[in-house]
């Protein structure tokens, strides 16, 4: 043992040595993560694409014609007078 560390020893009454080496292990795992984060991310959303793949173009088109029919229903279900309501419809025709 190097004087330094008996010294730390003696002072504190608890080993010094184990303590710097799992310091230095968790340094070093930080520092591969710093270093590797664009693999890590690339990885991440890799794998939540094989869980969960995108939808298609067509499909993205088709939930999104859905959700404005259902928001137009809705609008029109909440319209008060005739006016609105006209007007709601002529809007839906448009497409």
């Amino acid at each position: 043992m190097s004087f330094t560390s008996s010294m730390f020893q003696t002072v504190t009454g608890v080993p010094i040595m184990p303590i710097v080496g799992i310091m230095l292990g968790v340094a070093v795992v930080a520092a591969l993560g710093v270093f590797f984060k664009p693999l890590l991310a690339g990885l991440v959303k890799a794998a939540v694409l094989v869980v969960r793949p995108r939808l298609s173009r067509e499909e993205q088109a088709a939930r999104r014609q859905l959700r404005d029919i259902k928001l137009m229903k809705k609008m029109i279900n909440s319209a008060h007078g005739v006016t609105q309501t006209a007007e709601l419809h002529s809007f839906a025709s448009r497409g």
